[in-house]
């Protein structure tokens, strides 16, 4: 599988210069294609191949005077460049036939030099290479220093050099890696995803939100307010720029390494990982979007889904209509109905549940039970219907215990 291993890099003045000289040769390129395959269209002509876009665009553009300069980079950054293009405009085509799974994707847009980020990638054909004393040499910009947070597992297949809106410098590696075996272990998990908690697992164990967002907001606004009493265009404002994109960079740095930590403890304790199949997008629409947002739960599910792949666990999404809430994991009734208000509530049959942790508890048995026994079959057990007389569905439900 391919992986990518991120390090700060760290290049001189002159370096940066060159950097942005490449980004901006990558970005005239793109959007040069995007204009000759768009005037194409409009003037009725056929598509424009893949092969004759980079000789109109590159080759020939070269020769002249209004794009001499797009010899001073690297050709492959440009061809780079010009394959992104390319597979944008596939995945557009493939979307608009139906022959593309999951949302529709819109026509590839131009590349903006006032974008927050910027990046080029070299490939092998590129040369680039990691000297004998760790720095990334790369054409025509020169030997940049990395700061090497771990060793690369493999020899890496391409380079992508990234400038974020906050200044800083990245080298994403692309890595092939082969698939590891941890430890054997016995312990399965199902995990409820929250607001109050960030994570119930089914264990009992409550995962507190760390609200990254909400807590550095003061910080924000401040930033955000500074930056709205700058001159338009003036050194002052791009600076302020900076500070207000470096205040989010912490946010998203934050929740980030919070996610992998997190993530990456219940992969190496357990060997099934099983987690509802939330429709986050739908729920981002609602009044809770900027604490749902906050959360980060996409992000946390796709690094527990990459690395149980990567050390052979098992992960399974749970169909997200399944009523893990509003269920009894001790006689399977399902309530009628389970308002966010109630925390706690007494089943029928006599059961006690805190709300998050008996729908993690049922999110780890209908896990197990989606896999098929040794027959083939399902083996997931029929909901019972919970009777209109239940206490467990009403508002009041904590305030009824103990009177049974």
């Amino acid at each position: 599988m391919q992986l990518r291993y991120n390090y700060r890099v760290h290049p001189t003045p002159g370096q940066q210069v060159k950097l942005a000289k490449a980004f901006g040769c990558a970005r005239v390129v793109f959007n040069d294609g995007l204009r000759a395959r768009q005037n194409a269209r409009q003037a009725g002509l056929p598509y424009i191949s893949d092969g004759e876009l980079s000789k109109q665009v590159i080759t020939e553009a070269k020769k002249t005077g209004e794009r001499a300069w797009l010899g001073e980079v690297s050709a492959v950054v440009l061809q780079q460049s010009l394959a992104d293009l390319n597979t944008a405009y596939r995945n557009f085509l493939a979307s608009l036939t139906g022959r593309r799974k999951g949302p529709k994707v819109a026509a590839p847009r131009f590349r903006s030099r006032k974008d927050g980020r910027q990046a080029v990638r070299f490939t092998r054909n590129a040369r680039f290479s990691i000297t004998a004393g760790g720095r990334l040499r790369l054409p025509k910009i020169g030997d940049v220093r990395v700061r090497w947070s771990r060793e690369l597992p493999a020899e890496p297949s391409s380079v992508t050099v990234i400038k974020d809106a906050s200044g800083r410098y990245f080298a994403s590696f692309v890595v092939d890696v082969a698939a590891e075996s941890l430890p054997a272990t016995p312990g399965e998990v199902g995990i409820d995803l929250g607001l109050t908690h960030f994570a119930v697992l089914s264990d009992g164990r409550k995962i507190t939100n760390p609200r990254f967002l909400r807590r550095a907001e003061r910080r924000l606004r401040k930033a955000q307010q500074t930056l709205s009493r700058k001159q338009k265009g003036s050194a002052n404002r791009k600076k302020a720029v900076v500070k207000v994109a470096r205040a989010h960079v912490r946010v998203a740095d934050a929740r980030r390494d919070f996610a992998h930590k997190l993530s990456t403890s219940i992969i190496r304790d357990n060997q099934a990982v099983y987690v509802e199949n939330l429709s986050v997008k739908g729920l981002a629409r609602t009044k809770l979007a900027k604490s749902i947002h906050d959360a980060g739960w996409s992000a946390f599910t796709r690094m527990l889904e990459y690395k149980a792949a990567r050390y052979g666990r098992t992960f399974v999404r749970i169909d997200r209509w399944f009523p893990s809430s509003k269920l009894c994991s001790a006689c399977g009734a399902v309530a009628e109905s389970m308002p966010l208000s109630a925390r706690s509530w007494i089943c029928a049959c006599g059961a006690d549940h805190d709300r998050d942790v008996n729908a993690a508890i049922n999110i780890l048995a209908a896990g197990r039970a989606d896999r098929l026994n040794a027959c083939g079959d399902p083996v997931r057990r029929p909901l019972a219907v919970a009777r209109v007389d239940e206490t467990g569905s009403r508002r009041d439900a904590a305030s009824t215990r103990g009177t049974d």
